[in-house]
């Protein structure tokens, strides 16, 4: 698998990373495990969870995997603090004393003495900024973590966090930012990839496949073994089976077809390849399911069918 610099920065990662959302709560430490074993065969290294992600459990079955499927050298281990649950609710806490106690805590679970990559998974207008950012250069400075990036930070909270740090010497520059998109969600393209681009961010798309919808598993109805059939998730892929949306997939599925391809293949090719993004964050239920999305490894979609699809799936 191709390794791709994070940004403008020394980091380097694979072209797809391992998402964890569903560790510990969908996914066993089985499946689990044969996802890690896996995505190691195919070269990759990035592997991404949250300290919110099943309420630590994602982070505790991967911390009982590393340095039994992986070595701790060869993954780039990324997570992220700010999100967690208290009382059966979601609580968001980007303080300095939220976030450093919740890294401490991620740390105990992944069984490491520092992470890769940690990520304020979330803007908060609850803390100052500048509070949130300073505790980014703490991590770093204590040897907990080696680079640090955001998450689902809109444009301009994108750019000025980003600028922020560059600001005064001895501030950890962001090398990286976690946000949604795909074919199906495109709405960063207008701040955020400038933004990134602009301040040397790299981009990890998650959900590139908008839940499974761009696989084509929802065009005639929704498989009762999907996530689509959970009341969780239904929702959010209804949100996509509007007019415009079963339009993008009949595209993806017509590409496919033409190029002997999978859908998935398609639409992750596609997002992969983007201005500005490092490595789509593909999440897998099963192993089957991440066998299918390492597919496309060694495939380039071709311009004229990369051109098509952003035609058919612009705003």
């Amino acid at each position: 698998m191709q390794q791709r610099a994070v940004g403008d920065s020394g980091l380097k990662v694979s072209s797809l990373g391992l998402g964890t959302m569903t560790w510990g709560r969908d996914t066993d430490e089985h499946e689990a495990r044969d996802q890690l074993i896996a995505f190691a065969e195919a070269g990759g290294t990035l592997v991404d969870t949250a300290a919110g992600y099943a309420d630590g459990a994602s982070e505790q079955l991967l911390g009982g995997l590393i340095g039994d499927v992986m070595a701790r050298d060869e993954v780039v281990l990324a997570t992220k603090a700010g999100i967690s649950r208290r009382g059966g609710s979601r609580q968001v806490d980007t303080s300095r004393r939220g976030l450093l106690d919740g890294l401490d805590a991620s740390l105990r679970r992944l069984g490491t003495d520092h992470v890769d990559l940690w990520q304020v998974h979330v803007w908060s207008d609850e803390t100052p900024i500048e509070e949130t950012l300073a505790t980014l250069d703490h991590a770093i400075a204590t040897g907990r973590a080696r680079y640090v990036g955001i998450s689902n930070y809109a444009g301009w909270q994108t750019a000025q966090a980003a600028t922020w740090q560059r600001a005064a010497p001895g501030r950890a520059a962001l090398v990286s930012t976690q946000v949604q998109y795909s074919l199906l969600a495109r709405e960063i393209e207008y701040d955020v990839v400038p933004a990134a681009q602009a301040l040397g961010l790299g981009i990890f798309p998650w959900s590139p496949l908008a839940g499974g919808v761009l696989t084509g598993k929802y065009r005639t109805g929704t498989p009762s073994d999907s996530r689509g059939a959970l009341s969780d998730f239904s929702g959010r892929v209804d949100a996509y089976l509007d007019e415009r949306g079963r339009s993008i997939v009949e595209a993806v599925a017509r590409a496919a077809d033409g190029l002997g391809w999978t859908a998935q293949q398609v639409a992750l090719a596609w997002v992969r390849d983007r201005p500005a993004v490092t490595a789509p964050i593909v999440g897998a239920r099963t192993a089957a399911q991440l066998h299918a999305a390492l597919g496309v490894v060694d495939l380039t979609l071709p311009i004229e069918i990369a051109g098509a699809l952003d035609d058919v799936s612009a705003d």
